[in-house]
């Protein structure tokens, strides 16, 4: 389909204004809107500003009444690998509220103009992916699982082994817990520091941006934790968030010693039961990497969609030389910090003091 000229875009949006999709209302009602997700909306933007430190910009394009019809958020990132702009960092996507091509011109010319590099992660269907001006550097999965019906037939679109593992966990006495709590959050950030850096070895995000998330979205009852327990002892858990109608798995770990009783899939089945009985219209999983097709297999199994993330890249000003240097170096930290004879308490503090860095 041929975008509509720029002539026919200054007709139907007659002005760009700057505003804070944290707190103005126009972006509010853009992020309520079915194109609107978790990563776009206020609380999780407010939740990435306060446990990083940065400050979001963004743009909407205004009709000839004032109202907002298109929107586009980005953050600046300036640290030692160079000056960049990213939309947005630590998200699994964010797609701009743009009805065509033209319309992500207009949002975008602003952060295009700075000469910076841009970065942005959205669906293959954005309207991004059209523009020339930004290359194709990556794909990842999406799954989704759609929740209407009843509950039973929700579950028979689900694997037969994905079923059998649900009943094998609850004969094994995995019992799950689902939390609102913000020490259910604690808890289960021990968990996480744990499986990334035993499995991965990466550094955990800081423990008070999970706090700074369930400040968030704490007071609508949109954070749900489930932790498994055999003997009374957390073996796994997962964080889901909620944004319209919408529960979103957003973070998960578990200890590799129990994953023989199943208690993900114990987990993964009573968070469908629990959004379905709240209404809900979707589980999301999220992001998957492409080279992970065990974690891809997984997925499938539970009854649901596939979908394309891709990451997009407009080119700017060259990176400083020294900013080479500093992946190099962060990644030198990381692997003496999760190093087995490193207490977990320590590499918990340094994912504090350096994850901001890995976006």
């Amino acid at each position: 389909m041929i975008p509509p000229p720029e002539s026919a875009l200054a007709e139907a949006a007659v002005r760009t204004v700057a505003v804070d999709p944290r707190t103005d209302p126009r972006w509010r009602g853009l992020a309520a809107t079915p194109a609107g997700s978790l990563f776009t909306s206020p609380p999780w933007i407010a939740a990435i500003c306060d446990g990083y430190g940065f400050t979001p910009e963004a743009r909407v394009l205004l009709d000839a009444d004032g109202r907002a019809t298109d929107g586009f958020a980005w953050f600046r990132v300036a640290d030692i690998r160079g000056d960049r702009l990213s939309s947005l960092p630590f998200s699994d996507r964010a797609e701009p509220f743009a009805r065509d091509l033209a319309a992500w011109r207009a949002l975008a010319r602003d952060a295009t103009g700075t000469g910076l590099p841009l970065t942005v992660r959205c669906f293959d269907d954005a309207p991004p992916v059209d523009d020339p001006g930004m290359a194709r550097v990556g794909e990842a999965a999406w799954h989704g699982t759609p929740l209407d019906g009843s509950i039973e037939e929700i579950e028979a679109r689900l694997s037969a082994g994905a079923r059998r593992n649900a009943r094998a966990a609850a004969r094994a006495g995995v019992r799950v817990e689902a939390s609102t709590r913000v020490d259910a959050v604690r808890r289960f950030h021990r968990l996480h520091v744990a499986l990334r850096k035993r499995k991965y070895r990466l550094l955990a995000q800081p423990v008070g941006f999970f706090e700074g998330i369930h400040e968030a979205f704490a007071d609508d009852d949109a954070v749900l934790v489930l932790l498994a327990r055999v003997d009374g002892e957390p073996i796994a858990g997962a964080i889901y968030l909620v944004w319209n109608d919408v529960l979103y798995y957003k973070f998960g770990a578990s200890l590799g010693e129990h994953l023989a009783l199943r208690p993900n899939e114990a987990i993964f089945r009573e968070a469908i039961r629990i959004a379905h009985e709240r209404g809900l219209r979707l589980l999301d999983w999220g992001l998957s990497d492409l080279d992970q097709p065990g974690l891809l297999r997984f997925k499938r199994k539970w009854g649901g969609v596939e979908r394309r993330i891709v990451m997009l890249r407009r080119d700017g000003a060259p990176a400083p030389q020294s900013a080479e240097g500093a992946g190099r170096m962060l990644g030198d930290l990381t692997r003496l910090l999760t190093d087995d004879t490193v207490p977990d308490e320590i590499t918990a503090r340094a994912g504090a003091v350096l994850y901001r860095y890995f976006c």
